[in-house]
């Protein structure tokens, strides 16, 4: 596949003041010294253009507390099996690879972009349902914006993604700005998803024949794997959570790294979970019982205000707010901008958006300090691709909490942190930044097993990983 092909969507769309303060950042001083302009440009503008795209591999973590890895592998492999007998369009391919690093992890590659042709009847989604058609999901109802006048169940389709949010709801077409995701069938009348009760649930067009092809995992083996982002697996590996430790997780939801945590302790001690949104917490409560996990405890708790000031209370208490140095672990999979996540068409946040997310960032990590005990281990991540909320935090935190020391990161899949941040070399070799726009490019028809590794481990979403011990 060439880099032409490669670049089928365009590049994301950001407001112009918040691709500027991007660029400023790709192209600051002490990358300049380091790549030259070209190569600092180069770089920025494959960032732009990989962030439409999704990662080149579908992550599973599976639930290894409870089933072996090859039980699970035998499983998903049948589950596929019948999954492409069903196939209208072309065959997903089903060839399931382990990673050598993360073994909790199966990948499987995705196939594209294929070759695919556009047809008469057209179905408008939006921005958030495009993304997920792209990683393998089929189209929910409450996703259609636009559908043909007289579509009908079992009408062959073509599916757009709404670009720049501006096709109304229950428009009969769409002439604005939108991008071809593949073709499907609908499930649904037209009347059936635009009805006046409301929005109806349930798959309202099956995806056949998707531009990017990836298995659909909808209810697929439901507590023995877990769809999730490979750099947020690592975050689990690099806490390294034991068995009897007691854990807080600050921004918990939806409980992905949660579970995780409480898998890799075997269900054995305490993973603390707050989130300071209520509709959330349930979500994290619903995926610890259907992956078995019940050492978790969920709270709905603002984890700025997790530091207890009554000095009578109990140290082993579950319930928030803690005293200090109450924790073995923390992680603060933090607020950020998400300028990481893909694949993502267009986002349309001002850069006061963007940029507010720093200070709330800080306060965390102040509340996370005080919550750690002495020789306890503190991991901050997010899913953005600034220096503000990644290596400028790192620099804060060293500055401000002496008692704070960058501890190499196991496993270390991704890039070393950025320049820019007046780090030195050694610390920011301790440091891990995903970076997408490194690993995007062409390649080969039919890579090795090795490759499509490397690969997998590259061609993720833009992460960043940071972590600490308390002396």
């Amino acid at each position: 596949m060439s880099l032409k092909n490669r670049n089928i969507f365009p590049q994301i769309a950001l407001r112009p003041e918040v691709e500027e303060y991007l660029h400023n950042v790709y192209t600051n001083e002490e990358l300049l010294a380091d790549l030259g302009k070209d190569e600092a440009e180069r770089v920025f503008q494959s960032l732009l253009s990989c962030l439409s795209h999704p990662p080149s591999h579908t992550c599973l973590r599976a639930s290894t507390h409870i089933h072996s890895l090859q039980d699970i592998q035998q499983r998903l492999e049948q589950h596929l099996t019948q999954q492409v007998s069903g196939c209208h369009g072309d065959s997903i391919p089903t060839h399931i690879l382990h990673h050598p690093l993360l073994p909790d992890v199966l990948l499987l590659p995705v196939s594209g972009p294929r070759d695919v042709g556009v047809l008469k009847s057209e179905v408008i989604v939006g921005a958030q349902c495009g993304s997920a058609v792209l990683r393998g999901a089929h189209v929910f109802a409450p996703g259609v914006l636009s559908a043909p006048k007289f579509m009908r169940a079992g009408d062959a389709v073509s599916v757009f993604s709404d670009v720049e949010g501006k096709c109304t709801r229950g428009a009969k077409e769409f002439q604005g700005k939108k991008v071809f995701l593949g073709n499907g069938v609908c499930t649904m009348d037209r009347s059936d998803i635009f009805c006046a009760e409301g929005p109806i649930r349930g798959v309202a067009v099956r995806m056949v024949d998707a531009l990017y092809q990836s298995p659909s995992f909808d209810g697929v083996l439901p507590n023995e794997l877990f769809l999730q982002n490979l750099p947020s697996v690592v975050v689990g590996h690099v806490l390294g959570p034991r068995p009897g430790e007691r854990i807080l997780d600050m921004c918990a939801a939806p409980g992905g790294k949660t579970t995780h945590i409480a898998a890799l302790m075997r269900n054995k001690g305490r993973v603390v979970a707050l989130e300071k949104i209520k509709s959330k917490v349930g979500k994290i409560i619903q995926n610890a019982q259907l992956l078995q996990l019940d050492c978790i405890k969920a709270y709905c708790y603002n984890s700025i205000q997790a530091v207890s000031s009554d000095p009578t209370q109990q140290c082993d208490t579950d319930v928030p707010p803690f005293q200090e140095e109450s924790f073995d672990r923390i992680l603060l999979d933090a607020p950020c901008s998400g300028l990481g996540q893909r694949p993502n068409m267009a986002i349309n946040w001002s850069l006061k958006e963007v940029c507010s997310y720093s200070p709330l960032q800080r306060k965390l990590f102040t509340t996370a300090v005080h919550l750690l005990k002495k020789g306890g281990v503190l991991v901050y991540s997010t899913c953005t691709v600034t220096l503000a909320e990644n290596e400028e935090q790192v620099a804060w935190a060293l500055k401000t909490f002496p008692c704070l020391t960058l501890e190499p990161q196991e496993p270390h899949l991704g890039s070393p942190g950025m320049l820019g941040a007046a780090l030195s070399h050694d610390q920011r070799q301790l440091l891990q930044r995903f970076r997408p726009e490194l690993a995007w490019g062409g390649a080969s028809d039919e890579p090795s097993p090795e490759k499509l590794l490397l690969k997998a481990s590259t061609d993720t979403i833009g992460f960043f990983i940071a972590k600490f011990s308390k002396r």
